[in-house]
Protein backbone atom coordinates (compact mmCIF):
# COMPACT_ATOMS: atom_id res chain seq x y z
CA UNK A 1 0.00 0.00 0.00
CA UNK A 2 1.57 3.07 -0.26
CA UNK A 3 -0.49 5.33 1.65
CA UNK A 4 -2.98 7.08 -0.91
CA UNK A 5 -6.38 4.94 -0.17
CA UNK A 6 -8.77 6.68 1.03
CA UNK A 7 -10.18 6.44 4.43
CA UNK A 8 -12.03 9.22 5.28
CA UNK A 9 -12.27 11.44 7.90
CA UNK A 10 -9.44 12.11 10.73
CA UNK A 11 -11.07 9.35 13.74
CA UNK A 12 -12.25 7.02 11.09
CA UNK A 13 -9.72 4.55 12.39
CA UNK A 14 -11.19 1.85 14.64
CA UNK A 15 -10.75 -1.41 15.82
CA UNK A 16 -9.53 -3.22 12.59
CA UNK A 17 -8.77 0.30 11.33
CA UNK A 18 -6.73 0.82 14.20
CA UNK A 19 -4.24 -2.15 13.43
CA UNK A 20 -4.03 -1.22 9.89
CA UNK A 21 -2.48 1.74 11.02
CA UNK A 22 0.02 -0.30 13.10
CA UNK A 23 0.89 -2.24 9.54
CA UNK A 24 1.59 0.53 7.61
CA UNK A 25 5.11 2.13 7.53
CA UNK A 26 6.13 5.17 8.69
CA UNK A 27 5.99 6.76 5.29
CA UNK A 28 2.47 5.40 4.57
CA UNK A 29 0.67 6.63 7.92
CA UNK A 30 2.74 10.20 6.78
CA UNK A 31 1.26 10.62 3.73
CA UNK A 32 -2.32 10.04 5.06
CA UNK A 33 -1.42 13.11 7.55
CA UNK A 34 -0.36 15.05 4.47
CA UNK A 35 -3.44 13.85 2.87
CA UNK A 36 -6.04 15.09 5.62
CA UNK A 37 -6.89 10.78 5.59
CA UNK A 38 -5.80 10.33 9.29
CA UNK A 39 -4.18 12.88 12.52
CA UNK A 40 -1.62 12.37 14.98
CA UNK A 41 -4.62 11.24 17.05
CA UNK A 42 -5.58 8.67 15.13
CA UNK A 43 -1.81 7.37 15.32
CA UNK A 44 -1.52 7.85 19.01
CA UNK A 45 -4.82 5.94 19.75
CA UNK A 46 -3.64 2.99 17.58
CA UNK A 47 -0.78 3.01 19.65
CA UNK A 48 -2.39 3.46 22.95
CA UNK A 49 -4.43 0.22 21.47
CA UNK A 50 -0.96 -1.66 20.49
CA UNK A 51 0.47 -1.06 23.52
CA UNK A 52 -2.04 -1.98 25.62
CA UNK A 53 -2.73 -5.55 23.85
CA UNK A 54 0.74 -6.50 23.50
CA UNK A 55 3.39 -4.69 25.35
CA UNK A 56 2.78 -6.30 28.56
CA UNK A 57 4.96 -9.65 27.98
CA UNK A 58 7.79 -8.01 26.15
CA UNK A 59 8.07 -4.33 28.32
CA UNK A 60 9.29 -2.35 25.48
CA UNK A 61 7.88 0.86 26.47
CA UNK A 62 7.44 0.90 30.64
CA UNK A 63 6.85 4.70 30.45
CA UNK A 64 4.15 6.17 28.32
CA UNK A 65 3.22 9.89 28.28
CA UNK A 66 -0.55 9.71 26.24
CA UNK A 67 -1.32 13.23 27.96
CA UNK A 68 1.78 15.30 27.05
CA UNK A 69 1.63 13.45 23.32
CA UNK A 70 -2.22 15.10 22.89
CA UNK A 71 -1.60 18.12 24.20
CA UNK A 72 1.41 18.40 21.90
CA UNK A 73 -0.18 17.97 18.49
CA UNK A 74 -1.37 21.30 17.64
CA UNK A 75 2.37 22.13 17.62
CA UNK A 76 3.63 19.05 15.61
CA UNK A 77 0.84 18.94 13.44
CA UNK A 78 2.28 19.97 9.70
CA UNK A 79 5.33 20.35 11.04
CA UNK A 80 9.02 19.72 9.65
CA UNK A 81 9.93 16.21 8.27
CA UNK A 82 7.98 14.40 11.12
CA UNK A 83 4.48 16.79 10.98
CA UNK A 84 3.30 14.58 13.69
CA UNK A 85 4.26 11.53 13.79
CA UNK A 86 4.90 9.81 17.02
CA UNK A 87 8.76 8.63 18.22
CA UNK A 88 9.52 6.60 21.05
CA UNK A 89 12.59 7.86 23.14
CA UNK A 90 15.36 5.70 24.68
CA UNK A 91 15.21 6.12 28.63
CA UNK A 92 18.70 7.42 28.96
CA UNK A 93 17.44 10.81 27.05
CA UNK A 94 15.55 13.03 29.39
CA UNK A 95 12.54 14.07 27.91
CA UNK A 96 11.27 17.76 29.99
CA UNK A 97 8.07 16.15 32.02
CA UNK A 98 8.25 12.77 31.38
CA UNK A 99 9.90 10.37 34.04
CA UNK A 100 13.43 9.49 32.72
CA UNK A 101 14.91 6.66 34.70
CA UNK A 102 18.33 5.81 32.91
CA UNK A 103 17.22 2.70 33.94
CA UNK A 104 18.81 3.59 37.52
CA UNK A 105 17.63 3.07 40.48
CA UNK A 106 18.97 6.62 41.03
CA UNK A 107 16.71 7.96 38.83
CA UNK A 108 13.54 5.34 39.34
CA UNK A 109 11.40 8.99 39.99
CA UNK A 110 13.29 11.64 38.14
CA UNK A 111 11.67 14.02 35.89
CA UNK A 112 13.59 16.60 34.12
CA UNK A 113 12.55 19.82 33.43
CA UNK A 114 14.33 20.41 29.98
CA UNK A 115 14.75 17.69 27.16
CA UNK A 116 17.98 15.98 26.09
CA UNK A 117 19.52 18.26 22.75
CA UNK A 118 17.96 15.31 20.43
CA UNK A 119 14.74 15.47 21.84
CA UNK A 120 14.36 19.05 20.96
CA UNK A 121 15.63 18.36 17.39
CA UNK A 122 13.16 15.28 16.98
CA UNK A 123 10.39 17.95 18.58
CA UNK A 124 11.03 20.83 16.36
CA UNK A 125 10.85 18.86 13.33
CA UNK A 126 7.63 17.78 13.95
CA UNK A 127 8.12 14.58 16.20
CA UNK A 128 5.69 13.54 18.71
CA UNK A 129 6.64 12.10 21.85
CA UNK A 130 4.55 9.14 23.50
CA UNK A 131 6.12 6.88 25.18
CA UNK A 132 10.19 5.90 26.55
CA UNK A 133 11.67 3.20 25.18
CA UNK A 134 13.68 0.27 28.14
CA UNK A 135 17.41 0.28 28.95
CA UNK A 136 19.61 -1.25 30.64
CA UNK A 137 20.91 0.68 33.65
CA UNK A 138 23.13 3.81 32.57
CA UNK A 139 22.55 2.05 28.83
CA UNK A 140 25.73 -0.37 30.03
CA UNK A 141 25.63 -3.78 28.69
CA UNK A 142 24.20 -5.71 25.61
CA UNK A 143 20.95 -6.92 27.16
CA UNK A 144 17.71 -4.87 28.59
CA UNK A 145 17.12 -5.36 31.70
CA UNK A 146 17.37 -2.62 34.96
CA UNK A 147 15.94 -2.71 38.65
CA UNK A 148 13.73 -0.40 38.07
CA UNK A 149 11.37 -2.05 34.86
CA UNK A 150 12.63 -5.23 34.37
CA UNK A 151 13.58 -6.98 31.35
CA UNK A 152 12.64 -6.33 27.81
CA UNK A 153 11.99 -10.00 25.87
CA UNK A 154 12.48 -10.24 21.83
CA UNK A 155 8.85 -10.00 20.39
CA UNK A 156 10.02 -12.97 18.39
CA UNK A 157 10.41 -15.58 20.60
CA UNK A 158 9.50 -13.98 24.41
CA UNK A 159 12.01 -16.50 26.02
CA UNK A 160 14.90 -14.23 24.63
CA UNK A 161 16.49 -11.32 24.68
CA UNK A 162 16.00 -8.46 22.71
CA UNK A 163 19.78 -7.19 23.00
CA UNK A 164 21.19 -4.06 24.33
CA UNK A 165 21.07 -1.16 24.97
CA UNK A 166 18.36 0.25 22.66
CA UNK A 167 16.23 -2.99 23.41
CA UNK A 168 13.33 -1.64 23.90
CA UNK A 169 13.33 0.86 21.34
CA UNK A 170 14.37 -1.87 18.91
CA UNK A 171 11.44 -4.56 20.86
CA UNK A 172 8.84 -1.70 20.31
CA UNK A 173 9.11 -1.67 16.70
CA UNK A 174 9.11 -5.09 15.58
CA UNK A 175 6.20 -5.59 17.89
CA UNK A 176 4.63 -2.83 16.14
CA UNK A 177 4.02 -0.21 19.35
CA UNK A 178 6.00 2.32 17.18
CA UNK A 179 6.46 3.44 13.84
CA UNK A 180 9.88 5.43 14.77
CA UNK A 181 11.93 5.09 17.68
CA UNK A 182 15.21 7.13 18.90
CA UNK A 183 18.11 4.94 19.92
CA UNK A 184 21.91 5.31 20.79
CA UNK A 185 24.86 3.54 20.37
CA UNK A 186 28.70 2.93 22.10
CA UNK A 187 29.29 -0.68 21.39
CA UNK A 188 26.46 -1.98 19.46
CA UNK A 189 24.05 -0.45 21.85
CA UNK A 190 21.34 0.02 18.95
CA UNK A 191 23.13 -2.20 16.40
CA UNK A 192 22.60 -5.36 18.59
CA UNK A 193 19.33 -4.81 19.15
CA UNK A 194 18.19 -4.18 15.80
CA UNK A 195 20.04 -7.60 14.44
CA UNK A 196 18.44 -9.53 17.42
CA UNK A 197 14.33 -8.42 16.75
CA UNK A 198 14.90 -7.78 13.07
CA UNK A 199 14.79 -3.99 12.53
CA UNK A 200 16.95 -1.34 10.77
CA UNK A 201 19.69 0.26 13.84
CA UNK A 202 21.95 3.49 12.20
CA UNK A 203 25.15 4.23 14.06
CA UNK A 204 25.77 7.86 12.67
CA UNK A 205 29.35 9.65 11.69
CA UNK A 206 30.35 11.59 15.04
CA UNK A 207 28.44 14.72 14.88
CA UNK A 208 25.75 13.90 12.48
CA UNK A 209 22.83 13.89 15.00
CA UNK A 210 22.90 16.39 18.37
CA UNK A 211 23.99 13.92 21.40
CA UNK A 212 24.45 16.74 24.60
CA UNK A 213 24.48 16.78 27.13
CA UNK A 214 27.15 15.02 27.89
CA UNK A 215 30.63 14.51 30.28
CA UNK A 216 32.96 15.08 27.44
CA UNK A 217 31.51 17.72 24.67
CA UNK A 218 33.92 16.08 22.55
CA UNK A 219 33.62 13.00 22.98
CA UNK A 220 32.79 10.62 19.49
CA UNK A 221 32.57 6.90 21.32
CA UNK A 222 28.80 7.03 22.12
CA UNK A 223 25.94 8.85 19.04
CA UNK A 224 22.70 9.40 18.72
CA UNK A 225 20.64 7.43 15.91
CA UNK A 226 18.10 6.42 14.53
CA UNK A 227 15.34 3.24 14.59
CA UNK A 228 12.91 1.47 12.49
CA UNK A 229 11.40 -1.62 10.36
CA UNK A 230 12.97 -0.40 7.03
CA UNK A 231 15.52 1.81 5.38
CA UNK A 232 13.35 4.13 4.10
CA UNK A 233 11.53 4.87 7.23
CA UNK A 234 15.02 4.97 9.14
CA UNK A 235 16.38 7.72 6.63
CA UNK A 236 12.93 9.70 7.29
CA UNK A 237 13.62 9.60 10.88
CA UNK A 238 17.64 10.28 10.03
CA UNK A 239 16.23 13.58 8.69
CA UNK A 240 14.68 14.85 11.41
CA UNK A 241 17.54 14.69 13.77
CA UNK A 242 20.23 15.19 11.80
CA UNK A 243 22.08 18.83 11.77
CA UNK A 244 24.91 20.97 13.78
CA UNK A 245 23.51 22.18 16.96
CA UNK A 246 25.03 25.75 17.96
CA UNK A 247 25.58 24.23 21.63
CA UNK A 248 27.76 21.34 19.92
CA UNK A 249 31.22 21.79 19.13
CA UNK A 250 31.81 18.46 16.65
CA UNK A 251 28.35 19.37 14.77
CA UNK A 252 27.89 19.28 11.16
CA UNK A 253 25.04 19.66 8.37
CA UNK A 254 23.58 16.96 6.16
CA UNK A 255 20.06 16.60 4.91
CA UNK A 256 17.75 14.54 2.50
CA UNK A 257 19.03 10.97 3.57
CA UNK A 258 15.21 9.86 2.44
CA UNK A 259 16.22 10.77 -0.71
CA UNK A 260 18.73 8.37 -0.89
CA UNK A 261 17.12 5.94 0.61
CA UNK A 262 14.53 6.22 -2.02
CA UNK A 263 16.91 6.19 -5.21
CA UNK A 264 18.67 2.34 -3.97
CA UNK A 265 21.82 1.75 -5.71
CA UNK A 266 24.53 -0.92 -4.79
CA UNK A 267 28.02 0.00 -5.00
CA UNK A 268 30.62 -1.82 -7.77
CA UNK A 269 33.35 -2.83 -4.85
CA UNK A 270 31.97 -4.25 -1.61
CA UNK A 271 33.69 -6.66 1.05
CA UNK A 272 32.65 -9.31 3.43
CA UNK A 273 34.10 -10.69 6.78
CA UNK A 274 32.49 -13.25 8.83
CA UNK A 275 34.79 -12.20 12.29
CA UNK A 276 36.67 -8.70 11.24
CA UNK A 277 39.71 -11.19 12.20
CA UNK A 278 39.05 -10.34 16.02
CA UNK A 279 36.12 -12.31 17.51
CA UNK A 280 34.36 -15.58 17.12
CA UNK A 281 31.18 -15.93 15.29
CA UNK A 282 28.35 -18.35 15.61
CA UNK A 283 28.56 -20.71 12.39
CA UNK A 284 25.23 -20.10 11.64
CA UNK A 285 25.34 -16.48 12.10
CA UNK A 286 28.01 -16.10 9.80
CA UNK A 287 26.40 -18.09 7.35
CA UNK A 288 23.26 -16.40 6.91
CA UNK A 289 25.42 -12.76 6.59
CA UNK A 290 27.86 -14.61 4.29
CA UNK A 291 25.00 -15.51 1.66
CA UNK A 292 23.10 -12.28 2.13
CA UNK A 293 26.88 -10.53 1.13
CA UNK A 294 26.97 -12.47 -1.59
CA UNK A 295 23.73 -11.25 -2.69
CA UNK A 296 25.27 -8.19 -3.05
CA UNK A 297 26.54 -9.90 -6.67
CA UNK A 298 23.04 -9.78 -7.94
CA UNK A 299 23.17 -5.94 -8.06
CA UNK A 300 26.25 -5.19 -9.83
CA UNK A 301 28.62 -5.51 -6.69
CA UNK A 302 31.89 -7.45 -6.67
CA UNK A 303 31.99 -8.76 -3.52
CA UNK A 304 35.61 -10.08 -1.56
CA UNK A 305 36.71 -11.71 1.12
CA UNK A 306 38.28 -8.82 2.43
CA UNK A 307 38.84 -6.33 5.97
CA UNK A 308 40.68 -4.01 7.03
CA UNK A 309 43.72 -4.76 10.24
CA UNK A 310 41.91 -4.25 13.58
CA UNK A 311 44.54 -5.11 15.62
CA UNK A 312 44.62 -2.78 19.14
CA UNK A 313 40.65 -2.16 18.63
CA UNK A 314 40.45 -4.37 21.71
CA UNK A 315 42.31 -2.68 24.42
CA UNK A 316 41.53 0.64 22.62
CA UNK A 317 37.57 0.17 23.27
CA UNK A 318 37.72 -1.37 26.41
CA UNK A 319 40.54 1.43 28.00
CA UNK A 320 38.68 4.60 26.08
CA UNK A 321 35.39 3.19 27.20
CA UNK A 322 35.99 2.78 30.54
CA UNK A 323 37.61 6.38 30.31
CA UNK A 324 33.97 7.09 29.55
CA UNK A 325 32.50 5.69 32.05
CA UNK A 326 34.92 7.15 35.06
CA UNK A 327 33.80 10.71 33.45
CA UNK A 328 29.90 10.43 33.27
CA UNK A 329 29.66 8.45 36.37
CA UNK A 330 31.73 9.51 38.89
CA UNK A 331 29.55 11.62 41.11
CA UNK A 332 26.97 8.44 40.81
CA UNK A 333 30.17 6.09 42.02
CA UNK A 334 31.00 8.47 45.07
CA UNK A 335 27.55 9.03 46.04
CA UNK A 336 25.66 6.47 44.94
CA UNK A 337 27.87 3.16 44.82
CA UNK A 338 25.78 0.73 46.09
CA UNK A 339 22.56 1.45 43.51
CA UNK A 340 24.91 0.57 40.33
CA UNK A 341 24.67 -2.74 39.11
CA UNK A 342 28.39 -4.49 39.20
CA UNK A 343 29.58 -3.97 35.60
CA UNK A 344 29.16 0.01 36.55
CA UNK A 345 31.27 -0.40 39.34
CA UNK A 346 33.62 -2.41 37.50
CA UNK A 347 34.09 -0.20 34.04
CA UNK A 348 33.53 3.25 36.58
CA UNK A 349 36.66 1.94 39.00
CA UNK A 350 38.92 0.58 35.88
CA UNK A 351 38.62 4.41 34.39
CA UNK A 352 39.73 5.88 37.74
CA UNK A 353 42.74 3.24 37.66
CA UNK A 354 44.09 4.20 34.28
CA UNK A 355 47.08 6.14 34.09
CA UNK A 356 47.62 8.95 31.19
CA UNK A 357 50.46 6.56 29.49
CA UNK A 358 46.93 4.20 29.34
CA UNK A 359 44.83 6.57 27.57
CA UNK A 360 47.92 7.62 25.15
CA UNK A 361 48.14 4.19 23.90
CA UNK A 362 44.83 3.88 23.45
CA UNK A 363 44.76 6.98 21.61
CA UNK A 364 47.49 6.05 19.39
CA UNK A 365 45.50 2.93 18.97
CA UNK A 366 42.53 4.17 17.80
CA UNK A 367 44.09 6.74 15.28
CA UNK A 368 46.18 3.95 13.81
CA UNK A 369 43.20 2.02 13.48
CA UNK A 370 40.95 5.14 11.50
CA UNK A 371 43.69 5.48 9.21
CA UNK A 372 43.77 2.13 8.40
CA UNK A 373 39.73 1.72 7.77
CA UNK A 374 40.01 5.11 5.72
CA UNK A 375 43.03 3.28 3.39
CA UNK A 376 40.75 0.21 3.19
CA UNK A 377 37.23 2.29 2.62
CA UNK A 378 39.33 3.97 -0.37
CA UNK A 379 39.78 0.72 -2.22
CA UNK A 380 35.94 -0.90 -1.36
CA UNK A 381 32.47 1.18 -1.19
CA UNK A 382 31.79 -0.99 1.96
CA UNK A 383 32.45 -3.40 4.42
CA UNK A 384 30.07 -5.90 5.34
CA UNK A 385 29.98 -8.36 8.49
CA UNK A 386 27.63 -9.94 10.98
CA UNK A 387 25.82 -7.14 13.33
CA UNK A 388 26.63 -10.02 15.87
CA UNK A 389 28.08 -12.95 16.92
CA UNK A 390 25.66 -14.93 18.35
CA UNK A 391 21.86 -15.14 17.54
CA UNK A 392 19.22 -13.96 20.20
CA UNK A 393 20.04 -15.72 23.50
CA UNK A 394 18.04 -16.47 26.86
CA UNK A 395 16.72 -13.55 27.62
CA UNK A 396 17.36 -14.37 31.83
CA UNK A 397 20.71 -14.13 30.27
CA UNK A 398 23.05 -10.95 31.68
CA UNK A 399 25.59 -11.20 28.56
CA UNK A 400 27.60 -13.67 26.43
CA UNK A 401 30.25 -15.42 28.08
CA UNK A 402 31.37 -18.04 25.36
CA UNK A 403 30.86 -18.14 21.35
CA UNK A 404 32.21 -21.01 19.13
CA UNK A 405 34.53 -22.63 22.16
CA UNK A 406 35.71 -19.41 22.89
CA UNK A 407 35.87 -18.32 26.44
CA UNK A 408 35.08 -14.04 27.15
CA UNK A 409 36.49 -12.47 29.85
CA UNK A 410 34.62 -9.43 30.30
CA UNK A 411 30.83 -8.57 29.92
CA UNK A 412 31.72 -6.41 26.72
CA UNK A 413 33.91 -8.84 24.43
CA UNK A 414 31.04 -10.20 22.91
CA UNK A 415 30.57 -6.82 21.93
CA UNK A 416 33.76 -6.74 19.52
CA UNK A 417 32.68 -6.95 16.19
CA UNK A 418 30.61 -3.40 16.52
CA UNK A 419 32.48 -1.64 19.09
CA UNK A 420 35.66 -2.41 16.53
CA UNK A 421 33.71 -0.41 13.99
CA UNK A 422 32.93 2.46 16.30
CA UNK A 423 36.60 3.13 17.01
CA UNK A 424 36.73 4.09 12.86
CA UNK A 425 33.74 6.56 12.97
CA UNK A 426 32.84 5.29 9.97
CA UNK A 427 28.49 5.20 9.78
CA UNK A 428 27.37 1.37 10.56
CA UNK A 429 23.72 0.08 9.64
CA UNK A 430 22.20 -2.81 10.61
CA UNK A 431 19.73 -4.60 8.16
CA UNK A 432 17.74 -7.64 8.77
CA UNK A 433 19.29 -10.55 6.52
CA UNK A 434 17.79 -13.93 7.30
CA UNK A 435 16.83 -15.91 10.03
CA UNK A 436 18.19 -19.04 11.96
CA UNK A 437 16.60 -22.22 11.82
CA UNK A 438 14.54 -21.56 14.65
CA UNK A 439 12.83 -18.46 13.47
CA UNK A 440 15.08 -15.64 15.20
CA UNK A 441 16.39 -12.28 13.22
CA UNK A 442 19.84 -12.14 11.89
CA UNK A 443 21.32 -8.48 11.15
CA UNK A 444 24.43 -7.92 8.60
CA UNK A 445 26.12 -4.83 9.60
CA UNK A 446 26.98 -2.88 6.77
CA UNK A 447 29.85 0.04 6.96
CA UNK A 448 30.67 3.13 4.86
CA UNK A 449 33.59 5.69 5.21
CA UNK A 450 32.89 8.55 7.50
CA UNK A 451 30.39 10.89 6.46
CA UNK A 452 29.36 8.31 4.15
CA UNK A 453 25.69 8.11 5.38
CA UNK A 454 23.63 8.49 1.98
CA UNK A 455 25.87 6.08 0.25
CA UNK A 456 25.19 3.26 3.37
CA UNK A 457 21.51 4.47 2.49
CA UNK A 458 20.91 3.56 -1.02
CA UNK A 459 23.01 0.24 -0.24
CA UNK A 460 21.38 -0.91 2.25
CA UNK A 461 17.87 -0.37 1.08
CA UNK A 462 19.19 -2.30 -2.61
CA UNK A 463 20.20 -4.86 -0.14
CA UNK A 464 16.86 -4.70 1.46
CA UNK A 465 14.70 -4.81 -1.67
CA UNK A 466 16.34 -7.82 -3.13
CA UNK A 467 16.59 -9.76 0.12
CA UNK A 468 13.16 -9.42 0.58
CA UNK A 469 12.32 -10.20 3.72
CA UNK A 470 8.76 -9.83 5.76
CA UNK A 471 9.84 -8.84 9.35
CA UNK A 472 6.00 -7.20 10.51
CA UNK A 473 5.47 -5.80 12.54
CA UNK A 474 4.63 -9.31 14.51
CA UNK A 475 2.25 -10.26 17.31
CA UNK A 476 4.79 -11.00 20.51
CA UNK A 477 5.48 -15.19 20.01
CA UNK A 478 6.38 -17.60 22.55
CA UNK A 479 9.21 -19.88 22.84
CA UNK A 480 6.78 -22.51 20.78
CA UNK A 481 6.57 -19.99 18.37
CA UNK A 482 2.69 -19.50 19.18
CA UNK A 483 1.74 -15.68 19.93
CA UNK A 484 1.86 -14.82 23.59
CA UNK A 485 -1.18 -13.99 25.24
CA UNK A 486 -0.84 -10.56 27.11
CA UNK A 487 -4.37 -10.72 28.83
CA UNK A 488 -5.28 -7.73 27.92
Amino acid sequence: MDGTARFGAPGHFRGDGRMELIRMTARQVLALLDAGEASPADLLEALRARIGAVDGPVNALPTLCFERAFADIDRATGRGVLRGLPVAIKDLANVAGVRTTHGSPIYADHVPEVSDHVVERIEDRGGIVFAKSNTPEFGAGASTFNEVFGRTANPWNLSRSAAGSSGGAAAALASGTAWLAHGSDMGGSLRNPASFCGVVGLRPSPGLIPRAPSADAFGTLAQEGPMARNVADLALLLDAMAGADPREPLGFDAEDHLSAALAPRMPLRVAYSPDLGITPVDPEVAAVTEAAAWRCEALGARVDLACPDFDGAHEAFQTLRAVSFAAGHQEHYRDKRDLLKPDIVWNIERGLALTGADVARATRLRTALVERMAAFLGDYDLLLCPTTIVPPFPVEDRTVTRCNGVEFETYIDWLAIVYAITLTGAPALSLPCGFTADGLPVGLQMIAPVRGEKRLLAAAAALEAELGLDLGPIDPRGADGAEAQSGT
